[in-house]
């Protein structure tokens, strides 16, 4: 059976996802260092001087936040680790159309894992989907095999 669709769908997601995995990497790097760097903090609490209506406290809050939203995207990346690999195993179940249900219940696995709305996640629940209601034809392409005996030449019976 042909599962072209799936394939190209799965692996559509998975450049999605590695570009995911490298944004929110580089994003949660960046609020890490915002941080817990003495000078980028002291230059974005300089920033923030400048402004009267901010306390000291308004700042300890921001840097709090700022902490807590690290961590958050540190947890992000690890969801999107797994579902690259549910992705992976996903595409390698369907590629020789080995075990399409399989393959339908991991790509939805990595749909849910990656960002239940996000449009990696619909282009996974499409292919599971896909994977999972496809039914093969009745009368496959591929010949019929008889058990006719074996010929060396095409002459004669080995």
């Amino acid at each position: 059976m042909n599962r072209t669709a799936e394939r190209v769908l799965g692996i559509i997601s998975l450049v999605f996802t590695v570009i995911g995995i490298a944004a929110a990497i580089f994003g949660a790097v960046l609020v890490n260092l915002m941080s817990t760097n003495p000078e980028m903090r002291a230059e974005f609490e300089m920033g923030m001087n400048s402004d009267p209506a901010v306390t000291q406290a308004d700042m300890d809050m921001i840097f709090d936040f700022l902490d807590a939203v690290g961590g958050f995207m540190w947890l992000g990346v690890i969801f999107l680790v797994i579902s690259l690999i549910l992705t992976i195993i996903g595409l390698v179940k369907i590629w020789n159309n080995k075990n399409p249900k399989l393959a339908g219940i991991m790509f939805i696995l990595a749909g849910l894992t990656g960002g239940i709305l996000s449009l990696t996640s619909i282009l996974l629940y499409i292919a599971g989907i896909l994977c999972l209601v496809k039914k093969p034809t009745a009368y496959p392409d591929e010949p019929v095999i008889t058990d006719a005996p074996p010929y060396d030449d095409g002459m004669r019976p080995l």
